[in-house]
């Protein structure tokens, strides 16, 4: 952690001694010893000094860890005595306080196999980000933490297969658009109850409007603390917020996840350095977009790498899986050119323009280059708006969202180019932002419908945004009417989890009836399998639409828009 001052060190230093007084051994000459809790009077000395100040338990916004590799994975925590302080500093004294990590190889936390102490400094919001090293490959892990008398929740881990391994079956689960005002969190703790290898969050992890600023018929289940967020108060305030949700806990701590940004973790449809709305001046946004990063660091478990660099952040980065799959994960905000023709859906002369692109240069260059050197069985490009086309006019003109990658048509076509000239064996696009379900094949021409399919795009529903929602048919929809080769629509809420074999690719679109009551079960709406070498998306089960859904099964365009419109 940067700006780390000598006073820091030593305090560390005390409580390094502290966990070299913990002895792993103990715990393996005992059985039944919990190493985390050992009675060591010299340990017990030193964290009871380290702890000065703590007056409540300060793991109030749980445990996570994040972007494994074959041999370790981020541990992540965030001290906060009272999360919802109005400062941002979670009611915590503004002093570094050292926080004992363990990493056990069993569950029930007996056997120790990497220990340590890191610093949880003010300057980053007391949050704590350890990256564990030297582990064994392809196996599941558990940790948690403690400071003073104060233990964390555990929390469950795994690393990668080795990189020339395939490993087994990889249970990879995606998610996105988590509007805490919308509903309850259920689908996360459904989430959990999987059990999955990884988790890629793709984006409106939270959201920044004030209370009653975006709202569902019949009014908001929950509410926003504070002012919409602009400052690093703000977004501190709004993460913990969120963080302390049971169901997103349990989320996090039930496996590792891979994250990244959409819009709303700054600001709705924000473009590079341009906000939402550029004809209101806004001097400070620059300002604004600093403290969102730094605060969204705070929050997530990210490598070292993604450490803010003032308005900056490194956030699109490679995660490999052994040989069984490689997750390309973008940042289509940071960079991208303005929107065309504004937001919504437009018949655009902009969007085509060659030069305009949604990812920058180097972030398209580093992602080509990913292409052509990789040797995974199957590619993941895990992103946050819709990649394939989605006309919604069925005359001449096209009418699309210039949000996303419709409205920078020539950059679609470069990627989608990219994979094909490289020979990527299996690519799949994950999708976020929409707030339905959708499954869709991918074309390099999408003006000419029976040009060969090039690849395959699965899209999440959102957590929350939208409230319930409805089932329909998908085969009334008319988007899938005016564009063929987008095969599925579901709007309701939920979460995509596959399975991620050699020989293919099985996708449950997971739905729960209700989010605006706690306590939904879950169900699979449709499956979807992609089979190897073979792209596009093969439909293998739909469950029956509900009786009392058939009244209400024709979906409009028009009511589509609406629902993944943000503001209404």
């Amino acid at each position: 952690m940067p700006n780390l001052n000598r006073r820091h060190f030593l305090v560390t230093g005390l409580a390094a001694g502290a966990a070299a007084a913990i002895p792993a051994t103990a715990a393996q000459a005992d059985p039944d010893a919990d190493p985390g809790l050992v009675a060591d009077p010299a340990a017990e000395s030193a964290q009871s000094q380290a702890s000065r100040g703590l007056r409540t338990d300060p793991f109030t916004l749980g445990v996570a860890s994040g972007d494994p590799d074959h041999g370790g994975f981020v541990l992540w925590t965030r001290l906060a005595q009272q999360p919802m302080a109005e400062d941002g500093l979670g009611g915590m004294p503004r002093r570094p306080f050292p926080v004992l990590w363990q990493v056990y190889a069993d569950e029930r936390c007996r056997r120790v196999v990497r220990a340590g102490v890191a610093v949880a400094a003010p300057e980053w919001g007391h949050s704590v980000h350890v990256e564990v090293e030297g582990l064994a490959s392809d196996r599941e892990y558990w940790y948690r933490f403690r400071v003073g008398p104060y233990v964390s929740p555990v929390g469950r881990a795994r690393t990668a297969p080795h990189p020339l391994s395939y490993g087994g079956a990889l249970s990879m689960a995606f998610v996105s658009c988590a509007q805490y005002e919308h509903g309850f969190f259920t689908s996360y703790r459904r989430l959990a109850e999987e059990s999955p290898d990884v988790i890629l969050h793709l984006g409106d992890y939270q959201y920044e409007y004030t209370k009653n600023t975006y709202t569902i018929p019949g009014g908001n289940i929950r509410h926003h603390e504070g002012p919409e967020t602009e400052t690093l108060a703000n977004y501190r305030q709004r993460h913990a917020q969120y963080k302390a949700d049971p169901d997103l806990q349990a989320a996090h701590a039930a496996a590792p996840w891979l994250v990244v940004w959409d819009d709303h973790e700054l600001d709705n449809n924000w473009a590079d350095e341009i906000p939402e709305k550029p004809e209101i001046p806004q001097p400070n946004f620059l300002a604004r977009r600093e403290a969102a990063f730094r605060a969204y660091y705070e929050n997530m478990p990210l490598r070292r790498s993604s450490i803010p660099r003032g308005v900056d952040m490194q956030l699109y980065r490679r995660v490999r899986w052994g040989r069984m799959a490689t997750f390309h994960m973008l940042d289509t905000r940071q960079y991208r050119d303005d929107q065309g023709c504004g937001d919504g859906y437009r018949d655009c002369p902009a969007s085509v323009d060659p030069a305009r692109s949604i990812t920058g240069a180097e972030q398209e260059a580093w992602l080509l280059d990913g292409f052509r050197h990789s040797r995974a069985q199957w590619d993941i490009l895990g992103q946050q708006v819709f990649f394939a086309q989605r006309d919604n006019n069925a005359g001449p003109a096209k009418v699309t969202s210039q949000d996303a990658w419709d409205g920078y048509v020539a950059s679609r076509r470069r990627i989608t180019q990219g994979w094909l000239d490289a020979r990527v064996r299996n690519p799949v696009v994950l999708t976020g932002d929409v707030h339905a379900h959708w499954a869709s094949d991918l074309k390099l021409d999408y003006d000419d419908p029976t040009g060969p399919t090039v690849g395959s795009e699965l899209v999440a529903t959102s957590i929350s945004t939208g409230g319930d929602g409805r089932d329909s048919d998908p085969a009334q929809h008319p988007f899938l009417k005016i564009n063929p080769h987008l095969k599925f629509y579901n709007n309701q809420r939920g979460y995509v989890l596959t399975k991620i074999e050699r020989a293919q690719l099985t996708a449950d679109f997971k739905v729960v009836p209700r989010v605006q009551e706690p306590g939904a079960a879950v169900h699979t709406r449709a499956t979807f399998v992609i089979e190897d070498r073979v792209p596009g998306v093969q439909q293998t089960y739909l469950r029956p639409l509900d009786p009392a859904m058939r009244s209400q099964e024709t979906m409009t365009i028009e009511e589509t828009v609406r629902l993944e419109t943000e503001r209404p």
